[in-house]
C-alpha cells in the first residue's frame, strides 16, 4: 500500500520522509498550486465575490505530476504548514486532486521531529473550512483594495505605484512619527552631574542633582545652574539617607513571531524577511551529523506563548544538570498569551533541548547558527530563576540641595548567566556600583559639572520597533510583518538609513492622499478591526462573503467619489523634478519610472520623446580602467557595482569599491556592509581587513 504525503517545500519533504520510511511518498507543492491571476482582478464582485482561481503558470507541470502521483496512491495526506495559508494550500490541493472535503486527510506538524511527525500522522482531520475562508477573505480583501486603488494612486501620483490595505497603514505609522519629529520643539534643560569620594577612599561615585528638601527642581537654563553651583560651592557633602533593597528581574517569555523578528533585528541586524527565511529552514530540517535531517525549532509563525509539558520537562532537566537546582524557579514558568492570540501552536522553541548551539554549529550556516542560538538561549532562559540584585539608593545633601545616587550589585545572576534581552535605541543609563555608604557619612566633592541638554523628539522607527507597533495596534498577523516591510521599502514609500525607517516624499504624499480620500483605509483602528473580523471568520462566527460585502459597498462609493472629484488632477513630486533642460525642445527634464527602474525623460512627452539614462556614480574610479564606478541593479533589484565603460571594461563587484589602498599590497579596498562594516582587500593571497569607524560610514 502506497501513501502520498504532500508538503510545501523539498527540505520539509526530505526531513519527513526520513521519519515515515518505506510505504510513503513525500513530495512538495512548492507553496500555492492555485491562486488568483496576477494580471486581472479575478474576483466576480456581482456573484458574492467568487474568486477565479487557476493553476499558477510556473506550476502547471508540477500540478500534472501531483495528479498522476495521487492516482497511483492508495491514500493522500495533505501536510502543508499549520496556519491559514497552509490550510488554504491543502484546500486547493484537495480541489486539484479531486479529494473529498469530508475525508480526514489533513495532518499538521508543530515540529518536524520523529515525535512531531508521528503525532501529526496519528491524528488526521478534515480540512478546516473556517481557516480556509479566513485566508480567502484576506486574499480577496487585499486583491480588491490593491487592484481597485493602485490604478487611482498611479494616475494621481506616479505611474506604476501600488496601494495595499496593510502597507498603507504601515507607511502612515512611519509618516505620523516623522510629522511628530518635525513638529517637535526642543526645550532646554540642565543637569548637575557630581562625583563624590567617601572619606578614606580613593574611588569616586556618580550622583545626579535632584532638587532641595521641598522636592524636585528642574533647571531650565544656564543662569539657574550657575546660581545653584554658587550656593553649594565649598559646602560639605553629607550622606543624608541610605536605602538598601532587593530587586528581582524575571526572564522574558519565549519567542513568538513578532518578538523573534524584533530581537533578531536588535541583536543580529537581521531584517524580518531574512529572519523568517532562516527560521523556515530551521523548522523544515537541517542535516545533523549522526542524526540525518531534523527540524531544530517548532513552527515559527505563532503568537502563542504556550509551552508543552514535555518541553518544560526537558528544559528543567537541562538547567539542573548544567547549572544546578538553584538556577530553577520555585515553580515552572507559564506565560499568558495576548487575548487575541491564535493558540494553535506553541511558542517558538528548540525541538531538542540537548542539541546545544555549539553541538550543531558545524552543520549550520552562519545565519542558521546565530538564529538557532538566539531561540535556544531565550527558551532555556525563560525557565530559569530570577536575577537578584542588591540595590542602594542614597540622598546626598550639599547645603540645602539634594543629589541622588543609585546602584546595584548582582547577588545571584539567575537567567542572566545565559541571556539578556536586547533594547531599542541606547537603552537606559546604566547604574554603577556604589561604595558602602552610611547615614551621616562625610564626602569629598571631586567635581560638579553643569551640562546643557535639549529634550529629544520621538525616535524614528526601526524595523524592530515598527513590528512592535504593528503588533500592539493589531495590524497584520505574524506571517505578514516581513512582507509588509519589504513591500513599503522596495516600492519607495520608505527608505532605510542604517537601522531607521524614514518616509520618502512619495510615502508622505501618498499617505496624505489616502488620509484625505480614503480615511478608512488609512485608519489604524479600522484596519485593526478588520483583522479582528478575519479572526472571527476563522472562528466560524462571521460569514466571509458578508465580511467582504460589508467592506466593499462603502469602499466602492468612496473610490468613485475620489475619481470624480480629482478628475484631471495630477500630484507633482519634488523628487521627480530635475535641473536638466531637454536638448531637443528646451522643456524641463523629469524623472520617470519604468519597468526597469528610473530614467529621465522630457516633460514634453509625447510630442518630444527624449530619454536620458540615469547613471548613479559613486565617485570612485574603476580599478581596471579608471572610468566611473556606477551602481546597477539586477532584475530582482539587488544592487551591484560596475564600470560605466561596460562592455569595453568588465569590472563588476557585489561590494562597494573605495579610494583607499591596501597597506599590505597596494590594491584598492572594498567595503562590506553589515552590523560591523569592514574594509577588506580582494587581492588574491592578501587577506587584509579592518573595521570601519563611524566617521567613515
Amino acid at each position: 500500500m502506497s501513501k502520498l504525503v504532500i508538503v510545501e517545500s523539498p527540505a520539509k519533504a526530505k526531513t519527513i520522509k526520513k521519519y515515515l520510511g518505506p510505504g510513503y511518498e513525500v513530495v512538495a507543492s512548492m507553496g500555492h498550486i492555485r491562486d488568483l491571476n496576477p494580471n486581472r482582478l479575478s474576483v466576480d464582485i456581482k456573484k458574492k465575490f467568487a474568486p477565479k482561481y487557476e493553476i499558477i503558470k510556473s506550476k502547471e507541470k508540477l500540478a500534472d505530476d501531483l495528479v498522476k502521483l495521487a492516482e497511483k496512491s492508495d491514500y493522500v495526506y495533505l501536510a502543508t504548514d499549520p496556519d491559514r495559508e497552509g490550510e488554504a494550500i491543502s484546500w486547493h490541493l484537495a480541489y486539484l486532486l479531486g479529494l473529498s472535503l469530508e475525508d480526514k486527510n489533513r495532518v499538521t506538524f508543530n515540529e518536524i521531529t520523529k515525535t512531531g511527525v508521528s503525532n501529526g500522522m496519528s491524528s488526521p482531520r478534515q480540512i478546516d473550512i473556517d481557516l480556509v475562508n479566513a485566508q480567502q477573505a484576506r486574499r480577496i480583501l487585499d486583491r480588491l483594495v490593491g487592484y481597485k486603488l493602485s490604478p487611482f494612486v498611479s494616475q494621481k501620483i506616479r505611474k506604476g505605484l501600488s496601494a495595499g490595505r496593510v502597507q498603507t497603514v504601515a507607511v502612515k505609522i512611519i509618516v505620523d512619527r516623522e510629522r511628530k519629529i518635525r513638529a517637535f520643539k526642543p526645550e532646554e534643560y540642565w543637569t548637575l552631574d557630581a562625583r563624590f569620594i567617601p572619606k578614606g577612599s580613593r574611588k569616586a561615585f556618580s550622583a545626579a542633582f535632584y532638587g532641595d528638601r521641598n522636592g524636585k527642581i528642574k533647571i531650565d537654563n544656564e543662569q539657574q545652574a550657575k546660581e545653584i553651583l554658587a550656593a553649594i560651592d565649598g559646602q560639605q557633602a553629607v550622606v543624608e539617607k541610605v536605602k538598601h533593597g532587593t530587586r528581582k528581574k524575571k526572564p522574558v517569555p519565549p519567542f513568538i513571531t513578532s518578538t523573534l523578528q524584533q530581537e533578531a533585528s536588535r541583536k543580529l541586524g537581521f531584517q524580518s524577511r531574512r529572519t523568517m527565511k532562516v527560521a523556515q529552514e530551521l523548522y523544515e530540517g537541517v542535516d545533523i551529523d549522526g542524526m540525518g535531517a531534523i527540524g531544530l525549532i517548532t513552527y515559527m509563525r505563532t503568537d502563542s506563548l504556550r509551552l508543552s509539558e514535555d518541553a518544560l520537562d526537558a528544559a528543567e532537566a537541562f538547567i539542573k544538570n548544567k547549572w544546578g537546582a538553584k538556577y530553577l524557579p520555585k515553580e515552572r514558568r507559564r506565560f499568558k498569551s495576548r487575548s487575541n492570540a491564535q493558540d494553535g501552536h506553541e511558542a517558538i522553541r528548540p525541538t531538542m533541548v540537548d542539541l546545544e548551539p555549539s553541538k550543531v554549529k558545524n552543520n549550520l550556516t552562519s545565519d542558521q547558527y546565530k538564529l538557532y542560538k538566539l531561540i535556544w538561549e531565550r527558551f532555556i532562559a525563560c525557565q530559569m530563576a530570577e536575577c537578584i540584585q542588591k540595590t542602594t539608593q542614597a540622598d546626598i545633601a550639599v547645603k540645602d540641595y539634594i543629589f541622588k545616587a543609585s546602584g546595584y550589585v548582582v547577588d545571584f545572576d539567575g537567567y542572566t548567566v545565559l541571556y539578556v534581552e536586547g533594547a531599542d535605541g541606547d537603552g537606559d543609563e546604566k547604574e554603577s556600583e556604589l561604595p558602602p555608604l552610611e547615614n551621616g557619612m562625610l564626602l569629598k566633592t571631586k567635581e560638579i559639572v553643569p551640562n546643557q541638554h535639549f529634550t529629544q523628539p520621538p525616535a524614528r522607527y526601526t524595523e524592530a520597533s515598527l513590528i512592535k507597533a504593528l503588533e500592539e495596534y493589531g495590524i497584520g498577523r505574524p506571517s505578514t510583518y516581513a512582507a509588509t516591510i519589504s513591500t513599503i521599502t522596495t516600492r519607495g514609500y520608505v527608505k532605510r538609513d542604517r537601522k531607521t525607517l524614514i518616509p520618502t516624499e512619495l510615502g508622505e504624499v501618498s499617505t496624505k492622499l489616502m488620509e484625505e480620500r480614503f480615511p478608512k483605509i488609512a485608519n489604524v483602528k479600522f484596519t485593526a478591526q478588520m483583522e479582528q473580523n478575519l479572526d472571527t471568520v476563522e472562528e466560524g462566527k462571521y460569514e466571509w462573503v458578508q465580511l467582504l460585502t460589508d467592506f466593499y459597498g462603502d469602499f466602492d462609493k468612496t473610490l468613485k467619489a475620489a475619481k470624480d472629484e480629482m478628475k484631471g488632477v495630477k500630484i507633482e513630486l519634488e523628487e521627480d523634478k530635475t535641473d536638466l533642460i531637454c536638448e531637443k525642445c528646451g522643456k524641463p527634464m523629469v524623472v520617470k519610472y519604468g519597468r526597469y527602474g528610473k530614467f529621465i525623460a522630457c516633460s514634453g512627452y509625447p510630442d518630444c520623446k527624449t530619454i536620458v539614462k540615469v547613471v548613479n556614480k559613486i565617485g570612485v574610479p574603476c580599478p581596471k580602467c579608471g572610468g566611473d564606478v556606477i551602481t546597477k541593479n539586477t532584475k530582482k533589484g539587488r544592487v551591484f557595482f560596475g564600470c560605466s565603460n561596460y562592455p569595453q571594461c568588465d569590472f563588476v563587484s557585489w561590494y562597494e569599491p573605495t579610494t583607499e589602498k591596501c597597506p599590505q599590497c597596494g590594491a584598492i579596498l572594498f567595503k562590506k556592509k553589515g552590523r560591523k562594516p569592514k574594509l577588506f582587500c580582494n587581492a588574491e593571497g592578501c587577506g587584509y581587513e579592518r573595521e570601519v569607524s563611524d566617521s567613515e560610514e
